[in-house]
């Protein structure tokens, strides 16, 4: 089996998305029309969807955190967090996913991108987003408490970028700096995603443009497939630790 080449000066950025935690048993949260309970999408998962209907946003997300219920990290995850312990601030995981599956195996040199589920902040204040695992019931949607006692009323949202939200551009920095860090030592790995689309598209060019080599671990070959120097078809929770067993 391939193993990804690690040497002394070897920086790893990886990539993770969907797949990553399917292997997991995360529920997907769209049926097979691409729809949830027969709502777009976008109903559930954007600021305009949210202004219209937080009752109907809330009972989204609060399905989806009752479903993460006994949903714990597989091999991948922990994979990743053995090789961060060897590399050190030479190693980078970015997430597309909002599952925390990362976070609870050990990662800490991570980024997600896209928020975290199991928190929350207000739509009003500068409270700091802060750990909530409640599934709230139907017909709930939850207040700030700081600003209740302020005297004031402010609902709380998921702490998720939305569609037509802009991802943290610190988060966007703390990439670039890596990459141009990295240069020609680079080894980009994407997991668990098509590469596709942006940012794993946007990923494995810069690790061209640096110089650096590209791997990419997913069920299936992406139309782009010939974008990636190297390409490991498999279950990432199976592939990944004989990958990194380095």
């Amino acid at each position: 089996m391939k193993t990804l080449p690690i040497t002394d000066d070897t920086h790893v950025l990886v990539l993770t998305g969907a797949g990553v935690s399917a292997e997991s048993g995360v529920p997907t949260f769209r049926d097979a029309g691409g729809l949830w309970e027969g709502h777009d999408v976008h109903e559930v998962a954007s600021p305009d969807g949210f202004a219209r209907d937080p009752l109907l946003v809330w009972r989204f997300y609060s399905q989806r955190r009752a479903g993460m219920e006994g949903i714990t990290p597989n091999g991948g995850h922990h994979a990743l967090v053995a090789l961060e312990r060897r590399l050190g601030d030479r190693f980078l995981l970015v997430t597309q996913n909002v599952d925390g599956l990362h976070r609870a195996a050990g990662s800490e040199r991570l980024i997600e991108l896209h928020g975290e589920l199991m928190r929350s902040r207000c739509t009003v204040c500068d409270r700091p987003p802060f750990e909530d695992r409640q599934a709230y019931k139907p017909g709930v949607a939850p207040m700030c408490g700081r600003c209740k006692a302020a005297g004031k009323d402010a609902l709380l949202r998921p702490h998720i970028v939305w569609f037509g939200e802009i991802i943290d551009r610190a988060y966007l920095a703390r990439i670039e700096r890596f990459v141009d860090t990295a240069g020609r030592r680079l080894v980009f790995l994407a997991v668990g995603t098509s590469g596709l689309v942006y940012p794993a598209a946007g990923l494995v060019d810069a690790a061209r443009h640096a110089g650096g080599t590209s791997w990419l671990v997913n069920a299936e070959a992406p139309a782009n497939v010939e974008r990636f120097d190297h390409v490991v078809l498999g279950p990432s929770g199976t592939v990944l630790p004989g990958l990194l067993a380095n």
